[in-house]
């Protein structure tokens, strides 16, 4: 294999690429199989040179909704072949009518009202990690830095309600959750954040707004198509910003993220 990666790029619906010519590597996991092999390639940007992996969240033909991807085994893969900074771009629907089609947001919170997902990797025993900031900050940072350098700024901060789908809401639920003061609305962020916590790794993600959610827009009904046509608009953009943020990345993790299992112990040795 290639050098390990210690940078991973989790691609959600419509980005299922993300490499030039990369190595693909078949991952066994104590929690089944990954969505998809693994992909392993440089990317050269900025005067810099930086191995990465990349995984499409949904299989690399989209084989898998939101509720039945395997984030376990995800997330277990990238830790094993040597990821510890994961990026998880993803499509959201808007909550407000000022989050419309092509706004991007980094988010700062989420909540959770996701059902029936392997939400840990612990069974047993003391296992409370501590999650009341989901996304790694300085994660957060580079990618707000590293957003803005190819596109306008991105949105800082913003509550991300993560639902079970694969259907999606009703009227009177997207309008429920903008009550709450929660700002976009996705499928996959939960249990993808608490599992990477819970292996040490720092994570964030960028959400890019694909519509206005059906409460939001009275006039309007949100539909698939719709989604992957305004998120297929915005991926060679979102891509190259992303690779602005690779750039900036530093191996060094003065945060708190890997510290995450202090007191505790998984039960099985981590990768």
């Amino acid at each position: 294999m290639t050098e390990s990666p210690d940078v991973a790029i989790i691609g959600g619906s419509g980005f299922y690429t993300f490499l030039e010519d990369p190595e693909e590597i078949e991952v066994e996991t104590p929690f089944g199989a990954p969505s998809a092999p693994v992909a392993i390639g440089s990317i050269a940007h900025a005067g810099t040179n930086r191995t990465v992996a990349f995984l499409p969240r949904h299989g690399q033909g989209h084989e898998y909704p939101a509720h039945r991807v395997n984030y376990r085994a995800n997330m277990w893969a990238l830790r094993s072949l040597g990821v510890r900074q994961v990026l998880a771009p993803c499509a959201v629907g808007g909550l407000n009518p000022e989050l419309g089609p092509g706004s991007l947001m980094v988010p700062d919170q989420l909540a959770d009202r996701t059902y029936g997902r392997k939400q840990t990797y612990f069974d047993e025993g003391a296992c409370h990690v501590s999650f009341a900031d989901p996304y790694c900050p300085r994660l957060r940072t580079a990618l707000l830095d590293g957003l803005a350098a190819d596109r306008e700024p991105p949105i800082d901060g913003g509550t991300m309600v993560v639902i079970e789908g694969p259907r999606f809401s009703t009227r009177a639920e997207s309008q429920w959750y903008a009550a709450q003061g929660w700002d976009i609305v996705n499928m996959t962020g939960q249990p993808e954040a608490i599992l990477a916590r819970e292996l040490e790794l720092c994570y964030a993600t960028a959400a890019l707004v694909t519509d206005l959610d059906a409460g939001i827009d009275a006039s309007h009904a949100v539909a698939q198509s719709e989604v992957f046509e305004v998120f297929a608009a915005h991926t060679e953009r979102l891509k190259s910003s992303l690779r602005t943020v690779i750039a900036s990345l530093s191996t060094e993790r003065p945060c708190d993220c890997s510290n995450a299992l202090d007191g505790m112990t998984l039960p099985l040795e981590l990768p």
